[in-house]
């Protein structure tokens, strides 16, 4: 069984998390330039099976999909031709950026290391993917 990898896409960064082989626990992997984002997840692939990909759906408090989501849409279209044998699964993300400036002061960074936005993102795609490993099975 391969893993399964979070994409927290922004215009700028991507936050990436990844669970163990297992698939029982989310942990963070990385941010990288969201302009690098394919040619990463093309090499981490090739070293590390993931079957599922599992991203970010930004929604606005109206239930209406925020202004980075046709980014988003565009980017699954290339990630879909990419890997046609993976799955790729959509996630509300409301207030994974909230939880993860939550997680970091419960952690007790101080807050120069909370105010790193890398870290933020990769911690946000830590939480979209435990709360997709989280959703009961149907």
């Amino acid at each position: 069984m391969g893993r399964i990898l979070a994409i927290d896409y922004g215009l700028k960064r991507t936050g990436l998390a990844v669970t163990d082989p297992d698939r029982i626990i989310a942990t963070g992997l990385t941010t990288v330039r969201t302009h690098d984002l394919m040619d990463y997840l093309i090499q981490y692939t090739t070293n590390e099976k993931v079957d599922e990909f599992v991203i970010g759906l930004p929604m606005q408090m109206n239930n209406l999909p925020s202004e980075t989501e046709p980014h988003i849409i565009g980017f699954i279209r290339k990630l879909a031709l990419r890997f046609p044998n993976t799955k790729i699964h959509r996630t509300d993300e409301r207030f994974t950026s909230v939880m993860a400036h939550q997680t970091m002061l419960d952690g007790g960074l101080k807050k120069k290391q909370r105010q790193n936005k890398a870290l933020v993102d990769e911690i946000s795609a830590t939480i979209i993917l435990q709360t997709f490993l989280n959703k009961p099975l149907l």
